[in-house]
C-alpha cells in the first residue's frame, strides 16, 4: 500500500524501520518535489534521532544513486579505484593521491565536494589553479578518463540529484551528524560514477565530524558493509583529525603542499596518510598485494618524476594552467603576511594545535565558507611553521598567516592563540593511522 509523506514521518519518528518502497518513495519524492522541504527536513530529523538499521541505509544509498545518472565505464581496462574523505583540515591528499595512484597503474574517477564550516574542499583547492574547470560532461570525463586516466570533477546536475538536495536540507536543518544520512551520501555519489573498488579515510577527532575514535569506527564499519554489499570492494582507513594535516592551511596554500609533496618535498605526516590510502588503492585494484611494495611503487612514482608529470597532465586537461607547476607566484597569493608566537622565557612545546579552531579560523580569514554561497579568498591562509611535539624556542614563531583584509586580523589572532596549547614538558604524538577495516 502506497503511505503518503506524513505516514512515513510517523513511522520512522515512533521507531518502525521503513520498508524499502517506503525508503524508495521518499527519495523520489524529495526529487521530484512530492515530498516537500518541510516533510523531508521532517523525516530527516526522524532518521537522526531514530536511526535507521543497515538494511534500511542500504536501500537508502542504493534509491539515492538511482535517482540519476549512473556511470558505466566498460572502455577502462585499467581498475578504476577511487578514494574518499570524510573531512578534515589541510587535508589535500586528494590532489596528491588521484596523479599518484595514475601514475602508478590506477585509473581515478574522483567527484569531490566543496568545504563547508571548519573543512576545506578538494574542488576549491583545485579552484586556485588559474582556468581549472571541475565540471566535464559525460564525453570529456570518460576521454580524459581514457587519455590520462585520472579526473577530479564536482557532481554534475545529473548525477545523484537527491544527495544535492538532501544534502542543502542537512546542512540547515541540524542533521549532517548521522551515520546512516553519512553513509547514504558518500556511497551513493562515490558508487555512481563508475568506480571498480572504494576507499574511505575515515576521520576522527577535535577536527572531524566524528568526534571520537568510537564514531569514528562505527561510520567506517558501515561504509564498508554497505559498500561491499553493493558489490564494490570497499576498505576504509580510521586516521586522526587532531591537528591540521601537514603545515598548510588555504586553497592555494595547499596546492603549493600539495605539489612539494609530488617533488618528495611533503610533510611526514602528509605522506603518511596519502602513502597509506594509495597503498590501499592499489591492493583493492589488484595491482600490489603487500603493503610495502605498494609504497616502494608509491615512492618511485614520486622520485622518478612520473607523478609530478600526472599532475600536470591533470591541471592541463581540465583547462588550469600547467605553469604553476614550475612557477607557485601563477597562483592566486597574499601580498601580506604577519606571524603569531609565544613570548616564553624558556623552551616549551607545542601539546595541542586545535584543527577545528584553525578551520574556523581559515573561514574568517576567507579561506573556507560559513554557508554555500560565500565566496572563498584562494590567497589567504596559514602556514604551521610548529606541529604537535615541537619545540618551541623563546620568541618563536608558531603560525605564520597570509591574509589580504587586515580588519579580520584580530579576530583570526585571538582564535589562533585559542587553538594552540603549549607545554612545558615534551609531548608524545600519537600516531595518524589508527586501524584498517575491510569488508
Amino acid at each position: 500500500m502506497e503511505r503518503l509523506p506524513q505516514e512515513i514521518i510517523a513511522r520512522k519518528r515512533d521507531g518502525y524501520q521503513l520498508e524499502r518502497e517506503e525508503v524508495e518513495a521518499f527519495v523520489a519524492g524529495v526529487v521530484s518535489g512530492g515530498f516537500k522541504d518541510y516533510q523531508a527536513s521532517a523525516l530527516l530529523m526522524a532518521i537522526v534521532l531514530r536511526g535507521m538499521t543497515p538494511e534500511e541505509t542500504g536501500w537508502l544509498t542504493e534509491a539515492m544513486m538511482r535517482s540519476g545518472r549512473i556511470v558505466d565505464l566498460p572502455e577502462i581496462s585499467r581498475p578504476k579505484v577511487d578514494k574518499h574523505s570524510t573531512g578534515g583540515v589541510g587535508d589535500k591528499v586528494s590532489l596528491i593521491l588521484a596523479p599518484l595512484a595514475a601514475a602508478c597503474g590506477l585509473c581515478v574517477p574522483m567527484m569531490s565536494g566543496r568545504g563547508l564550516g571548519h573543512t576545506g574542499g578538494t574542488l576549491d583547492k583545485l579552484e586556485a589553479i588559474p582556468g581549472f574547470s571541475t565540471q566535464l560532461d559525460d564525453a570529456a570525463y570518460r576521454k580524459q578518463l581514457q587519455n590520462i586516466h585520472q579526473a577530479m570533477i564536482g557532481q554534475s546536475v545529473d548525477m545523484v540529484p537527491a544527495d544535492r538536495k538532501l544534502y542543502a536540507l542537512r546542512d540547515v536543518t541540524g542533521t549532517v551528524e548521522s551515520i546512516p544520512l553519512i553513509c547514504a551520501s558518500i556511497l551513493s555519489k562515490k558508487l555512481a560514477e563508475g568506480i571498480d573498488a572504494l576507499v574511505l579515510d575515515v576521520k576522527f577527532g577535535r577536527g572531524a565530524f566524528m568526534a571520537t575514535e568510537a564514531d569514528g569506527r562505527k561510520l567506517a564499519e558501515s561504509l564498508v558493509a554497505i559498500g561491499t554489499a553493493m558489490g564494490k570492494p570497499t576498505s576504509a582507513l580510521l586516521t586522526r583529525m587532531e591537528q591540521p594535516l601537514g603545515r598548510m592551511i588555504g586553497n592555494s596554500l595547499e596546492v603549493i603542499e600539495a605539489m612539494d609533496c609530488l617533488r618528495g618535498q611533503g610533510p611526514a605526516d602528509l605522506m603518511e596518510v596519502t602513502f597509506a590510502l594509495c597503498a590501499e588503492m592499489l591492493r583493492l585494484g589488484d595491482l600490489e598485494v603487500d603493503a610495502a611494495a605498494a609504497k616502494a611503487t608509491l615512492k618511485k612514482a614520486i622520485d622518478s618524476g612520473a607523478a609530478l608529470r600526472a599532475f600536470r597532465q591533470l591541471v592541463e586537461a581540465q583547462g588550469g594552467d600547467p605553469r604553476v607547476v614550475d612557477d607557485y607566484e601563477r597562483l592566486p597569493l597574499s601580498e601580506h603576511c604577519c606571524e603569531i608566537g609565544v613570548e616564553n622565557e624558556a623552551p616549551l612545546y607545542i601539546g595541542r594545535l586545535d584543527a577545528r579552531g584553525f578551520g574556523q579560523a581559515a573561514c574568517v580569514l576567507g579561506a573556507g565558507r560559513s554557508s554555500m554561497d560565500a565566496v572563498i579568498d584562494p590567497a589567504v591562509g596559514f602556514e604551521l611553521l610548529k606541529k604537535e611535539g615541537d619545540r618551541v624556542e623563546p620568541g618563536e614563531p608558531i603560525v605564520r598567516i597570509h591574509f589580504t583584509d587586515d580588519k579580520k586580523l584580530d579576530t583570526v589572532v585571538e582564535r589562533l592563540r585559542h587553538a594552540i596549547g603549549l607545554s612545558k614538558k615534551p609531548v608524545a604524538v600519537q600516531p595518524l593511522v589508527v586501524d584498517r577495516i575491510t569488508g
